[in-house]
């Protein structure tokens, strides 16, 4: 009897779907590490995959959970592809590398789901990169579920019962640790406190995400042509700066007051009859003082998104 096409080709199709997940891993931790900002549709209530993958859900121990799911992904693929490679006898790796591809794959599609529970019953938004490796992790528990000749029914459900057990009773454990008390989306963080000197000319680094309501206030704020007046020594700036988030602040007209900064131009700022930085000019009006983003979007008549990320400890 013909071996089924199914067991043939099952261990090439969990190593291609494994580097694909791999690829796709790889990338939202270099996104998430680097600063970058995904590219997805935002959904009805103002969120996308990046507020998603920046939740308290996206991270434990401050290390990206994307970069988990790359360290799994490549032992997915390390045990599908490894028996291939060897030629001669090799019916006790094969038989090794089918646990490791079965529990892996229970492990990591019992995690996907939890996170799709979380994603739909608690964040409400929507993540095309998040549902894309969900549907590997199931798609691989499939394919090592009944694209191997398993000898024993009962001892396989066992086992799959206990690995998804622990995993849920692990998970749990491990967010509750790693986040007392795990924070919803919608909860503002604050900014970072400016405890380093800042930069010679520039300022302390903007080290927080922008999310769609930061980008949104700052295209609004681009748009009706506001202008923030700034030096890179002064630390309301850069708790200003903090607010907006790093792709959200490239979007504002900055001007740089202070002699020495990047860009400098003082003599527009002194012409601008400033008396503190940092000071706005929004709609022909001059505004001083450090303003959040809810008061800033006031101000310009801003009317979009509001579920801004961060707000600063004095401010209202």
């Amino acid at each position: 009897m013909a071996e089924p096409w199914l067991y043939r080709w099952s261990r090439p199709l969990m190593g291609a779907i494994a580097l694909l997940g791999l690829l796709l891993t790889v990338y939202l931790t270099w996104a998430e590490l680097t600063g970058q900002t995904l590219i997805c549709p935002i959904t009805a209530n103002g969120s996308d995959c990046n507020d998603v993958l920046n939740s308290a859900y996206g991270q434990l121990w401050g290390i990206p959970v994307s970069a988990f799911g790359a360290g799994a992904y490549g032992v997915m693929a390390l045990a599908a592809f490894v028996p291939l490679a060897i030629s001669g006898p090799r019916r006790q790796i094969n038989a090794l590398t089918w646990r490791v591809l079965l529990v892996g794959a229970l492990i990591m599609a019992t995690f996907s789901g939890y996170l799709m529970a979380i994603l739909a019953l608690q964040i409400h938004s929507f993540c095309p990169y998040c549902l894309a490796s969900a549907l590997f992790a199931f798609t691989l528990l499939g394919l090592s579920l009944f694209g191997h000749p398993w000898p024993d029914l009962g001892q396989l459900l066992a086992t799959g019962g206990i690995v998804v057990v622990l995993t849920l009773v692990l998970t749990l454990g491990v967010y509750s640790q790693a986040h007392p008390p795990v924070m919803a989306l919608g909860d503002r963080q604050p900014i970072p406190t400016l405890n380093s000197r800042p930069q010679p000319g520039k300022g302390w680094p903007i080290s927080t995400r922008s999310g769609p309501a930061e980008l949104a206030l700052a295209a609004h704020l681009q748009t009706i042509g506001a202008k923030m007046y700034g030096a890179f020594w002064c630390p309301h700036c850069g708790e200003q700066k903090l607010l907006f988030g790093q792709a959200a602040f490239a979007q504002i007209h900055y001007i740089e007051c202070a002699q020495g900064g990047h860009n400098a131009q003082p003599d527009r700022c002194r012409a601008a009859g400033l008396e503190a930085y940092p000071s706005w000019e929004i709609n022909g009006q001059l505004h001083t003082g450090l303003y959040s983003l809810d008061d800033l979007a006031q101000l310009s008549g801003y009317t979009g998104p509001a579920n801004f990320r961060y707000f600063h400890p004095n401010l209202n």
